[in-house]
C-alpha cells in the first residue's frame, strides 16, 4: 500500500511509523511535515516532503502527494502558540479542510482523521460515553473547539457528497502519552526556565481530587490506526485505556503526595500565571482535563479487534521516565528539550506561547 502520513514526525506519527515498520514493512510511506527529519532511526524508509497545511496553497500541494494513495493519515495539529488562536485554527481546522478537499479530488482510498476526546461535550463524572455523544467541545478550550469544528467539516462534506465522499475514519483518542514524546510535551507545557527532569521528582502534587483522565499510549493509538487501514474501517472510534487515570493514580506513579486544590482555585492560578507569561499553558487545557467524558471503546474492540496493551498507570510511568531522562527523537517536534536553547529562543523569537512557529 501507499500510505501518506501528514504530521508523521510528531507524537502519534512516530509511534505509527514504528508500528508500520513492525507489521507492514512492504508499504510505501510518504511523510508530509513542516520540518522533515533526517531519514535515520525512527524516520528511515520514509519519503519525506516539507509541507505546511496552513499555507495558502496547501490543498494543491497535498493533492500532488495524494495521487495514488491507498490511505492518508492526517495527524497535523498545533498546540502552541496558545496566544495565537488564529494560527492554531488555521493549522487544525484549515488544515483539515485542505486535507479533506485534496483527498476527495485525488480519489484517496481511505482518509484517517485524528480527532480527539476533546471533540466531545463535557461529560458527567465517572460516566463512559460512546461515539454518539454530543460533539460540541469544551468551550473554554481552543483545542477542543477546533477539534469539534474539524469534525463538523467532515460531517458537512459527507452530507453534501453522500456515497461519493471519500471514506473517512475518525480516531478519537484520550490524552496520548509515550516516552519518546517527553521532550516535545514538556517543551510545549513547561516554562523554559524549569528543568524538565525535575518534574517527576516533585514531593507534592497540587490537584483537584476529582481528576479522572481518559489516557492512552501512543503505541495503542498507532495499533488502532493500522487496524483501520488494514480493514478499510470508517466512522468514529473511541480509543482509551480500559480504566481512567485518577489523581491518586498520578500521585502514586509520581511517588508524590496529592494535595487537594479545588478546581476553581487551581484554574485561577493557571490563568493568572499564563496571563503573567510565567508558563505557556492556558486555563482551557485544565478545563479540558476535568471536563472531558470517559470513553466507551466497545466499537474499536468489536469492529477492529483492538484492545489497549498499556494500562493508564503504565503509560504515565512511561512518559514520566522519559521526562526524567530527557527522552527525545531526531524529529523537530520531539527533539531534545534544552533549557539554554529555550531561554535563548524566548529572548530572541518571543515566548513559545506567542511566537508563530515553535
Amino acid at each position: 500500500m501507499r500510505i501518506v502520513i501528514i504530521g508523521a514526525s510528531g507524537n502519534v506519527g512516530t509511534a505509527l511509523l514504528r508500528r508500520l515498520r513492525e507489521t507492514r514493512s512492504g508499504d510505501r510511506l510518504v511523510g508530509l511535515v513542516r520540518r522533515p527529519p533526517d531519514p535515520v532511526g525512527e524516520y528511515r524508509g520514509v519519503d519525506w516532503h516539507a509541507l505546511d497545511v496552513s499555507g495558502p496553497d496547501a490543498a494543491g500541494e497535498l493533492g500532488r502527494h495524494f495521487v495514488g494513495a491507498d490511505a492518508v493519515v492526517n495527524l497535523a495539529w498545533g498546540f502552541q502558540p496558545t496566544r495565537n488562536i488564529g494560527y492554531l485554527e488555521s493549522v487544525g481546522v484549515g488544515g483539515t479542510a485542505a486535507v479533506l478537499g485534496a483527498a476527495q479530488s485525488a480519489g484517496v482510498g481511505l482518509l484517517v482523521h485524528m480527532s480527539s476526546v476533546g471533540t466531545y461535550a463535557p461529560g458527567r463524572h465517572g460516566e463512559h460515553v460512546d461515539e454518539t455523544w454530543a460533539r460540541t467541545g469544551v468551550r473554554s478550550s481552543a483545542y477542543s473547539r477546533h477539534k469539534a469544528a474539524a469534525e463538523t467539516l467532515i460531517d458537512d462534506h459527507e452530507s453534501l457528497l453522500g456515497a461519493d465522499a471519500v471514506p473517512v475514519a475518525r480516531m478519537r483518542p484520550g490524552f496520548i502519552v509515550q516516552r519518546a514524546a517527553a521532550s516535545g510535551l514538556t517543551r510545549y507545557g513547561l516554562p523554559a526556565y524549569l528543568p524538565a527532569h525535575l518534574a517527576p521528582r516533585v514531593p507534592l502534587l497540587p490537584v483537584d481530587r476529582s481528576l479522572c483522565l481518559p489516557l492512552v499510549h501512543a503505541d495503542d493509538v498507532a495499533d488502532a490506526v493500522v487496524r483501520v487501514i488494514e480493514q478499510g474501517a470508517t466512522g468514529p472510534f473511541n480509543l482509551a485505556a480500559e480504566q481512567p487515570l485518577t489523581s491518586d493514580d498520578l500521585a502514586e506513579v509520581l511517588g508524590a503526595r496529592a494535595v487537594h486544590i479545588p478546581l476553581p482555585l487551581l484554574g485561577a492560578l493557571v490563568g493568572l500565571t499564563w496571563r503573567a507569561r510565567l508558563q505557556p499553558v492556558d486555563r482551557g487545557w485544565l478545563d479540558l482535563a476535568y471536563a472531558v467524558p470517559l470513553q466507551d471503546c466497545a466499537r474499536a474492540r468489536d469492529e477492529l479487534g483492538w484492545a489497549p496493551a498499556w494500562a493508564p498507570t503504565e503509560a504515565m510511568a512511561d512518559l514520566l521516565d522519559g521526562i526524567a531522562h530527557l527522552a527525545h527523537t531526531g524529529s523537530a517536534p520531539l527533539r531534545r528539550r534544552s533549557v539554554p536553547d529555550l531561554v535563548r529562543r524566548d529572548l530572541t523569537d518571543g515566548l513559545i506561547s506567542s511566537r508563530r512557529f515553535s
